[in-house]
């Protein structure tokens, strides 16, 4: 019998432009959807179809480049720019979960082009295909957009009398990571217990996706440790909470593990490709539970960029 999804939707234009009733209807919303699945379906997010579009075609041109002439920009790094090839990354590896390398390969970009970000993180734009870095730059700054107003929106959730409490703390080093999901047929079959993305928390406060629909595609566990396939929307963004949001809130919003099923012999064609908007604040914040908006204890105070570097150290594998 399928699960009923506890996931809902905001309309991002609606709490924007509304009225004070509106927008706190929306607020309302978002902190329900956090609280019971960890993840919310955004819309009214202003990120033009065509962009993301532009994203995806470049970003395969980038993909079927040959693997020498990926090597000259492949990320010295996880979460630093560049091309991530396969089995540098295994995502459980941070829930403890020990499995085979994610079955994908990756683009990581930067924001290092946006205003007022750190532009010594430059990005690894390949010379081969030109289109890359304006279509990734217009959707990243998009992207960033609605970051913001989300963190607006969940101070207002969260009853803070500050609306930029979470946003004014926003970093200005964060990334975008293009997940290839390649067919079947190209990655042959996977192994036991790999995933196209093995079952993980995000580490940030909230993670910005859009994503293409699948049998191979996201699923979200919920507290009942079912896993449900995440609803899709078209047009839609989907957004959920990090690990640091979850302590922040001192666990009034969930950060729920999800992963992405491996290739599915139903479809041995089927290419996916998720456009996947990292959102940390600046690393010397210190995350400190916020009294009386939680529901759970044992959050201690902590710094935002010591728990990033742990969690990105637990995840390197190649």
């Amino acid at each position: 019998m399928d699960h009923p999804s506890p996931v809902r939707t905001i309309d991002l234009r609606r709490w924007r432009t509304g009225s004070p009733a509106e927008r706190a209807d929306e607020a309302a919303e978002l902190d329900a959807s956090l609280r019971d699945a960890g993840f919310v379906v955004v819309v009214g997010h202003g990120v033009p179809d065509e962009s993301r579009a532009a994203v995806r075609a470049a970003a395969m041109e980038a993909f079927r480049l040959p693997d020498d002439v990926k090597e000259r920009y492949r990320a010295p790094a996880l979460a630093t720019s560049g091309w991530v090839p396969f089995g540098m990354e295994a995502n459980s590896y941070a829930s403890g979960e020990p499995t085979p390398p994610d079955l994908k390969e990756t683009w990581v970009l930067t924001t290092a082009e946006l205003p007022g970000h750190d532009a010594a993180l430059a990005n690894r734009w390949p010379d081969e295909v030109p289109a890359f870095a304006p279509a990734a730059t217009t959707f990243l700054a998009a992207v960033e957009a609605v970051h913001l107003d989300v963190l607006r929106m969940a101070a207002q959730a969260m009853g803070l009398a500050d609306t930029e409490h979470f946003a004014s703390r926003a970093g200005h080093d964060n990334s975008c990571n293009v997940n290839w999901y390649p067919p079947l047929t190209h990655v042959g079959p996977p192994l036991p217990g790999q995933w196209r993305i093995g079952p993980h928390t995000d580490f940030g406060t909230i993670t910005v996706l859009d994503r293409q629909p699948g049998l191979g595609g996201l699923q979200v566990q919920l507290s009942d440790g079912t896993w449900v396939d995440a609803p899709w929307v078209e047009g839609s963004l989907v957004v959920n909470c990090g690990d640091l949001l979850e302590a922040w809130s001192n666990g009034r919003w969930h950060s729920a593990p999800h992963r992405v099923l491996p290739p599915s012999q139903e479809a041995p064609e089927e290419s996916l490709v998720s456009l996947v908007y990292f959102c940390e604040p600046d690393p010397a914040v210190r995350i400190e539970p916020i009294p009386g908006v939680g529901e759970a204890d044992g959050f201690e105070p902590f710094v935002a960029g010591d728990y990033m570097a742990e969690k990105l150290a637990q995840i390197t594998v190649g």
